[in-house]
């Protein structure tokens, strides 16, 4: 099966949004890393209306005019995986968790590293805010996009 895909500018660079035939399964960076997000094969397509939803609400939450996304998701990805991934849904905008904070509500205390990788994993970046979650000790830690991406992302929050 073929993805869609699409990319859009933003403040912190482009980004490939891409969507199966119904729902959203990534939003990839422009540094991103080959092999993170695994992906069949991608087909580019300027007028797939899932990518074209994504793309406005994402422009609403760059400007600070949209704090929640509503948009169908398709996670892929281990059990665990999507619990944390789903965990990172319930983030509060503008509030950060940290990784213990997540093992904590999916169930195991002792999984914060296993957390820390399937962060590392999200492949649906933004939308799924694996940014807003920081090191126990309240610094920035991992991310795919990078370190001043995420910082870019939170100042958004804060200051909307």
């Amino acid at each position: 099966m073929n993805l869609s895909y699409l990319y859009m500018d933003s403040p912190v660079g482009q980004l490939r949004l891409v969507a199966n035939d119904t729902a959203l399964v990534a939003v990839l960076w422009d540094c991103e890393q080959p092999n993170r997000v695994k992906l069949a094969t991608l087909v580019e397509d300027p007028q797939h209306p899932v990518l074209i939803e994504t793309r406005r609400q994402l422009q609403e939450y760059f400007a600070g005019q949209r704090n929640v996304f509503d948009l169908p998701l398709d996670f892929a990805g281990t059990d665990f995986q999507k619990k944390v991934w789903q965990a990172l849904l319930n983030i509060p905008y503008g509030q950060t968790r940290s990784y213990r904070d997540i093992a904590e509500q999916v169930g195991n205390v002792k999984a914060v590293r296993a957390v820390g990788a399937a962060n590392g994993k999200n492949p649906i970046s933004i939308i799924a805010p694996c940014h807003r979650v920081i090191g126990s000790s309240g610094k920035l830690v991992g991310f795919a996009g990078g370190l001043d991406k995420k910082e870019i992302l939170l100042n958004i929050e804060r200051t909307h």
